[in-house]
């Protein structure tokens, strides 16, 4: 009525649980910030798969496994759920703070 839309609905892993999940097999972490990022710093074991091409990129995701997205901080990982909600894809997940919680959990990262 006043322009407002229902949002999205997001679920919420934190980078405890995707990494044992990543460890398990059960998900499959898509990075989804730009190359210069990546090149920095990425979660090992990730797929990289920008949000400027990942509409593109969507079809070659590994399946038989949850896709969870991560960014930096959370907002484009949340875009990224936006867009796959927006196809019909049933990808609605991303981890809580992106890499830079995954980094202060201690968890590991490679460049």
């Amino acid at each position: 009525m006043f322009g407002f839309s229902k949002p999205t609905p997001v679920d919420i892993m934190t980078p405890k649980q995707a990494e044992a999940g990543q460890r398990k097999g059960e998900i499959c972490l898509v990075d989804v910030r730009e190359a210069g990022e990546w090149a920095q710093m990425r979660v090992p074991g990730a797929i990289h798969a920008p949000l400027s091409t990942l509409e593109s990129r969507l079809a070659t995701l590994p399946s038989g496994r949850a896709i969870v997205f991560y960014c930096l901080s959370g907002q484009r990982s949340a875009r990224a759920i936006g867009l796959c909600k927006s196809l019909g894809l049933p990808h609605q997940t991303h981890i809580a703070g992106g890499i830079t919680a995954w980094k202060a959990a201690g968890l590991p990262v490679e460049k």
